[in-house]
């Protein structure tokens, strides 16, 4: 099989060659070929969200959500005019997709949408095509992670004897919730028996992406000496599942909540702004492939460095505007 760049977005991947045929010979035989575009409708107006790339590059993507109609127009722009450009039938796929970096041959589809926008002829101009994909269930985030991804694409093909051409465009897509029903504190304790007890308390468990997490540490006994202290979120990626299960930990956000020795009796306050970080909600077992969990390491360190720490897992999610209003529409916490 014989692979070929295609043209225009960073990210599409490739025109596919897909019998052992020399392209070049191809070319000739045939003497026609098109470049494809797939265009939005209402693009401009419509928000933009940020994905990274595997290079660790930001994209930015046109943002949909759940159930959202998907509607634009593929352009055909013939390469010799003036020549006839002869297809077995035109189409455009809407495709949700899963790739394990550990196991790029396979893709893991969970959405597959086909519209046949032209039946087997032939081209001898200039052509635009409209599609509408209608009410579209988009069930997970759009997520670039350390050894996952998961996309959302637009794929447009020419179907031909010898050779297809075809193009590739991504979308974004955000997953709204509402507030949770319950969100209790979280209060814990760490200690080490006649040496240091600490008790520290986060005012909830279950936060929005531009949340504030509000706390306080309460030094009960204190009789190693403390140099510091901080708190960080930790991002737990998990990839695959039985014997084939990896996980990458990554410390998102770090911040130092005290500098020099507490004494008993004292309280040191905590106020951590989320829209500062990088965070994606919480996403567990998607499609069964892969989850995110988020916790917060509260670390202490003594004077001959020595760490002592407590995790506690939060949950993130993405709010609405007036999302208390569309409880009805939106994805309980």
């Amino acid at each position: 099989m014989v692979m070929a760049a295609s043209h225009g977005h960073p990210e599409m991947q490739y025109i596919a060659i897909s019998e052992n045929v020399d392209p070049t010979l191809s070319f000739f035989r045939f003497g026609q070929s098109a470049d494809l575009e797939i265009e939005l409708d209402n693009a401009d107006d419509r928000p933009l969200t940020e994905v990274k790339t595997e290079e660790g590059k930001i994209e930015k993507l046109a943002l949909f959500y759940d159930g959202e109609n998907i509607k634009g127009n593929l352009k055909i722009n013939l390469k010799n005019p003036g020549k006839k450009l002869e297809h077995q039938g035109i189409k455009i796929e809407f495709i949700g997709q899963i790739e394990l970096y550990y196991d790029r041959g396979n893709h893991h589809e969970f959405i597959s949408l086909v519209k046949e926008l032209a039946h087997p002829g032939e081209l001898t101009q200039n052509t635009s095509l409209n599609f509408e994909f209608v009410n579209v269930e988009k069930p997970f985030e759009t997520y670039s992670g350390n050894n996952v991804r998961l996309r959302y694409f637009l794929r447009a093909s020419i179907s031909r004897r010898i050779s297809d051409i075809s193009k590739e465009l991504d979308i974004g897509v955000n997953t709204l919730s509402q507030y949770p029903d319950i969100n209790n504190s979280i209060k814990m304790e760490v200690g080490i028996e006649d040496c240091l007890h600490i008790e520290f308390e986060y005012n909830k468990s279950k936060y929005h992406l531009n949340d504030v997490i509000v706390g306080k540490i309460y030094f009960l006994l204190v009789r190693i000496k403390i140099k510091y202290m901080e708190l960080a979120i930790i991002k737990r990626e998990q990839t695959g599942t039985g014997a084939n299960v990896y996980h990458e930990n990554e410390t998102v956000a770090k911040f130092e909540i005290m500098d020099g020795a507490p004494v008993r009796g004292e309280s040191i306050p905590i106020r951590l702004f989320l829209a500062n970080y990088e965070l994606t909600p919480t996403l567990k077992d998607v499609n069964k492939k892969f989850s995110v969990r988020y916790y917060l390491n509260l670390v202490l360190i003594d004077e001959e460095d020595r760490r002592y720490f407590k995790q506690q897992e939060i949950i993130l999610w993405r709010k609405a505007r007036g999302a208390k209003d569309q409880s009805a529409s939106l994805k309980k916490v």
